[in-house]
């Protein structure tokens, strides 16, 4: 199988884990952190745990430069992946629950006909498949009321790097929306659609799937940034890099639910902050780079300049050169 699964978590074997492990042609990555129990490891289950030690026995580089009690351990996970020849990597958390139909409206091809969405900078993609007032984690708060009008192009024939599917229940929102309204949302179902090149809108880790090889050097979680920031600031990066190799970013309709585990709204508010404010400051960078279209180059060419803006520190620069040199060596 060429198919990979990853998630990290302090938790036992959750539900939402092992409905995914019965996915045909699926293998689960369960990278494990310092808190993280012993997990049970039934072969009929699917489940592949990477403990503490047996990250370290995988002699990749970016063990040194990855800390331990972070979100960043995924990225053991994914170069897991890809030493065992993933050919697609699928990001997913312990509390995402999948629907019977997950991965089902991923077309097997680079490309495929799609229609795209344009409109205004910084695209609210929920505001495509849902009336609710709502908006992702990660978009510039000052753009949230932005009523520009979103327009809908015909279908044509994209190359599409990631698929990032929606969640129902608890979507991914910013710690704002939760402290003041905080509504459970079911969104509507729509064909896919790819952001126009030029448009931002954030993805995460939540229900995400890589389908070509050549875009996972942007699978990197940065480390040096707040939690709450890091899957949102590798968003940003990622869609600039697929624009300089003539790929979009796609959204589907909701594939998973989430159950959501315990959160204190107003830490996660505190962590975001970084995320609020700097968004906008790493698009302008963004804007203005210019790119080779080799992922391998590029990546690491935007984390140095991001350090230069003070949004990263070396221990990006030296973790994405680390990530890129493991990748290079499989």
């Amino acid at each position: 199988m060429k198919n990979f699964i990853v998630i990290t978590s302090i938790n036992e074997l959750t539900e939402a884990i092992k409905l995914f492990a019965k996915r045909k042609n699926w293998h689960v990555i369960v990278v494990g952190d310092k808190k993280s129990p012993p997990l049970n490891k039934n072969p009929k289950e699917n489940i592949i745990f990477l403990s503490v030690d047996e990250q370290k026995n995988l002699g990749f580089k970016s063990y040194e430069t990855c800390p331990f009690n972070h979100y960043a351990r995924k990225n053991l996970g994914y170069l897991y992946a890809i030493q065992q020849g993933a050919e697609t990597i699928a990001d997913t958390d312990d509390d995402n629950f999948p629907y019977k139909n997950w991965g089902e409206d991923i077309p097997n091809t680079p490309k495929t006909l799609i229609k795209t969405i344009s409109g205004p900078k910084f695209i609210n993609i929920y505001k495509h498949f849902t009336k609710e007032f709502i908006w992702p984690r990660g978009l510039p708060l000052d753009t949230i009321q932005d009523n520009s009008n979103l327009k809908i192009n015909k279908a044509t024939n994209e190359l599409i790097a990631v698929w990032q599917g929606l969640a129902d229940k608890d979507p991914d929102v910013d710690a704002i929306y939760r402290l003041i309204i905080n509504k459970f949302v079911t969104f509507d179902k729509h064909d896919p659609i790819a952001l126009k090149e030029g448009h931002y809108c954030p993805f995460n880790t939540q229900n995400t799937i890589w389908k070509i090889k050549d875009f996972f050097p942007y699978l990197y979680i940065p480390i040096s940034v707040s939690f709450r920031f890091c899957d949102i600031l590798k968003s940003y990066i990622a869609q600039r890099g697929f624009w300089a190799m003539g790929a979009k970013l796609a959204f589907t309709s909701a594939s998973v639910y989430q159950d959501r585990n315990v959160h204190n709204f107003m830490k996660d508010f505190l962590d975001e902050i970084p995320c609020y404010k700097d968004v906008k400051k790493v698009v302008e960078l963004l804007d203005t780079l210019e790119l080779q279209g080799n992922p391998k180059k590029d990546v690491i060419k935007i984390y140095k300049e991001l350090k230069n803006i003070n949004v990263v520190d070396q221990s990006d620069v030296n973790g994405i050169q680390n990530f890129v040199s493991d990748i290079t060596n499989f």
